[in-house]
């Protein structure tokens, strides 16, 4: 066994223990692309507090109101989350007079798990 430098030791493993297998398939182009720009949008710290606390809400939906107060930042910069995570498709937007209602799209959510992390669906570990 060899020991690298941050001391933790690795098991040396010849080309003869190695079998080559087929990686499996591609996601199609455009899934790509649509997994990218919707995990780009969850890749934010407040993004993910707004999903949380909309997943969170009693009633499943929460008013821009809502989110500046519990979140403690201007409306300007909740709604540009709000509309990142709206445009990825991760959010459904509903104008009630002057103010705008938010919920989850729990559609494009199980479709990211699926696509992006299809083994975590049948059970099988990661």
């Amino acid at each position: 066994m060899a020991t690298p430098l941050a001391g933790i030791a690795i098991e040396d493993v010849s080309e003869e223990h190695c079998v080559p297998r087929p990686p499996g398939l591609l996601i199609d182009r455009e899934e790509v692309e649509t997994l990218t720009v919707q995990l780009k949008a969850m890749a934010d710290q407040t993004r993910l507090q707004i999903v949380h606390l909309i997943d969170q809400a009693p009633a499943g939906e929460l008013c821009v109101c809502d989110l500046t107060d519990s979140l403690d930042l201007a409306q300007p910069t909740v709604s540009r989350h709000l509309k990142i995570l709206t445009v990825a498709g991760l959010l459904r937007r509903e104008q009630r007079g002057t103010w705008a209602w938010f919920s989850i799209r729990r559609d494009a959510l199980r479709g990211l798990r699926t696509h992006a992390f299809p083994r975590s669906i049948d059970g099988s570990p990661f």
